[in-house]
């Protein structure tokens, strides 16, 4: 059984939540700050964190930043700031997902299903387990990203997308191609998603020499993986 961690200071929604993702299979565990929340986070290891942005103690944002600088645990951010700067801070700053309030408490339990999906189904297309790229290397299989032999901590969405675009080298993507294979059809938000996460790959990836590899921006056309094959 799975484990979600609600973060959240208002306990009627916590409840809700809490009532719904129990009765779809999940074991849940609240927290009422920011504080408590990243306290449970290293105690419990969920599966997903659930978290309100307005919270006491630690905001949203800072438990976010904690939990990043940890793992690549699949986050959906919830808040009453249905301002798009709140949504595509939280994308850029490595939320998974983001729901505004008032929602469907049935809603979220889907889109808590379609990111944990995701996260465990990374898009692949090679037979080949695992390839290397000058000091990049990346384990198809086991879904590792490691440069000059040192492990590189994506979030399971990023992560989806380097595998997704390094399985089909030098072949150019849309962002709406990549909406559909890496966020699925059901995504209903921003296509600025993809430029976000190519963002933070590339910062990840920073000390990898241009000369080995890159992911490469086409003008109007969408994004590559380049290597020489």
């Amino acid at each position: 059984m799975q484990t979600i961690l609600i973060a959240e200071d208002e306990p009627a929604i916590s409840q809700v939540l809490k009532v719904y993702l129990a009765k779809a299979g999940f074991q849940v565990i609240q927290a009422f700050n920011g504080t408590e929340a990243v306290k449970q986070f290293h105690q419990v290891s969920p599966a997903l964190v659930l978290l309100d942005v307005m919270m006491p103690g630690k905001d949203g944002w800072a438990v976010l930043k904690e939990i990043r600088a940890s793992g690549s645990c699949p986050v959906i951010m919830l808040t009453a700031l249905n301002d798009v700067n709140y949504r595509l801070d939280g994308l850029n700053s490595g939320a998974d997902d983001y729901i505004s309030k008032p929602f469907i408490a049935d809603e979220v339990v889907a889109r808590v299903r379609a990111v944990l999906r995701r996260s465990e189904e990374a898009p692949v297309r090679t037979n080949d387990q695992v390839h290397q790229y000058g000091s990049l290397t990346i384990d198809f299989t086991a879904h590792r990203v490691t440069l000059a032999q040192k492990e590189i901590a994506l979030t399971p969405r990023d992560l989806s997308l380097l595998l997704f675009l390094a399985s089909s080298p030098n072949r150019t993507f849309t962002r709406d191609q990549l909406l559909d294979e890496v966020w699925g059809h059901d995504y209903d938000g921003s296509d600025r998603a993809v430029d976000l996460s190519v963002k933070r790959i590339r910062k990840a990836l920073a000390k990898w020499p241009s000369s080995e590899g890159e992911i490469k921006t086409l003008r109007g056309l969408g994004y590559q993986f380049v290597v020489d094959e």
